[in-house]
């Protein structure tokens, strides 16, 4: 069958299209979710932006063999890691073609990668028909997390006494340190520090032991922690007193997100009265890849590297049994054995 898929941009026109399929669809970036959508990311989800790009948000458009699937995409100025926004519809069933999902899913890599992105990614939950086409299409499992919700008046926070500070400009280096060294180093790939948001960090002894970035949306708080397991006592404390620090989680819903290489934090949730909410793959698909570019030196700096012949050693040794005075510079006709004395 010959491919007649066909994907653009969208434009104005297909406006009502988009309206009418992003009820079905299905929200990849957990972040827009839980502070923008409801905290939904299956079926139902309503898109972010249907307009043009905006705000480094780029949306596309799939024709295929009858089929109509709308991608979104979200990429931020200078950013080398684009992140799918949304994808509507969802596919409903694993038996179900898919070629039109696996033509937008190409297509958002493409554009992505036409705009300086190095990779593609998106947080995906395993039980969706979704994940399988994505595999199709070689997105690689970076990491695994889960997405722990705390409801507004479910129990109530411990007092804490626990000193948090704003994050700075300042911090960064530190901030950074602590992330390289709790963070796989494949999975430090994906930017997960300091950005639109904001964040707060722990600092007993005058030493960064946990930072917590915190995104704030009409719909609810997303934290994501970055803690050290030194701190592993305390972190009820630390996780508590961010929320007490958010105005607004008093009236939302507040999602922590758990990443596997900290699993040992579902014990300090579970004791503030979080339940787990999602169970999701960070699938990442690499765009660009590195490039060896050659070296050329100039001619006389190769010639200057090559060593010289090798010299007799000059030691002042004297061998007079083969009539050889290497210090004196004397020599004696071959094959003469008598010695002076």
């Amino acid at each position: 069958m010959r491919d007649t898929a066909e994907t653009r941009a969208v434009k104005l026109v297909d406006l009502p299209l988009v309206k009418r399929l992003s009820d079905s669809g299905v929200v990849l970036d957990c972040e827009l979710c839980f502070t923008q959508n409801g905290g939904s990311t299956g079926q139902g989800s309503s898109i972010f932006t249907l307009l043009l790009p905006y705000r480094g948000v780029h949306t596309l458009i799939t024709r295929a063999h009858k089929q109509q699937v709308v991608g979104q995409f979200r990429l931020k100025p200078d950013g080398h890691c684009a992140h799918i926004a949304y994808v509507a519809p969802a596919p409903e069933d694993e038996g179900d073609d898919d070629t039109a999902w696996l033509h937008i899913l190409d297509a958002m890599a493409v554009e992505a990668g036409k705009r300086g992105a190095h990779l593609l990614a998106a947080e995906v939950d395993e039980h969706l028909p979704l994940f399988k086409t994505m595999r199709t299409a070689s997105y690689s499992i970076y990491a695994r997390q889960e997405i722990w919700q705390y409801l507004p008046g479910a129990a109530p926070l411990p007092d804490t006494e626990v000193e948090l500070c704003e994050a700075t400009d300042g911090d960064l280096t530190d901030i950074q340190v602590l992330y390289s060294s709790i963070v796989p180093r494949l999975v430090q790939q994906i930017p997960d520090l300091p950005g639109d948001g904001h964040g707060l960090v722990y600092r007993p002894h005058d030493r960064i032991e946990g930072y917590i970035a915190v995104a704030e949306g009409k719909s609810g708080v997303y934290l994501m922690p970055h803690l050290h397991p030194d701190v592993f006592s305390e972190a009820p404390a630390i996780i508590a007193g961010v929320i007490q620090r958010i105005n607004r989680a008093d009236k939302l819903p507040v999602y922590v997100r758990v990443r596997r290489y900290q699993d040992w934090l579902d014990d300090a949730l579970l004791e503030l009265g979080f339940e787990c909410h999602a169970r999701q793959a960070v699938m990442v698909k690499h765009i660009a890849a590195g490039v060896r570019t050659t070296t050329f030196v100039p001619l006389h700096r190769t010639l200057e590297a090559v060593p010289s012949p090798v010299k007799p050693p000059t030691s002042g040794i004297t061998n007079s049994s083969i009539g050889l005075d290497i210090e004196g510079v004397s020599y004696r006709p071959y094959g003469r054995t008598s010695h002076n004395r």
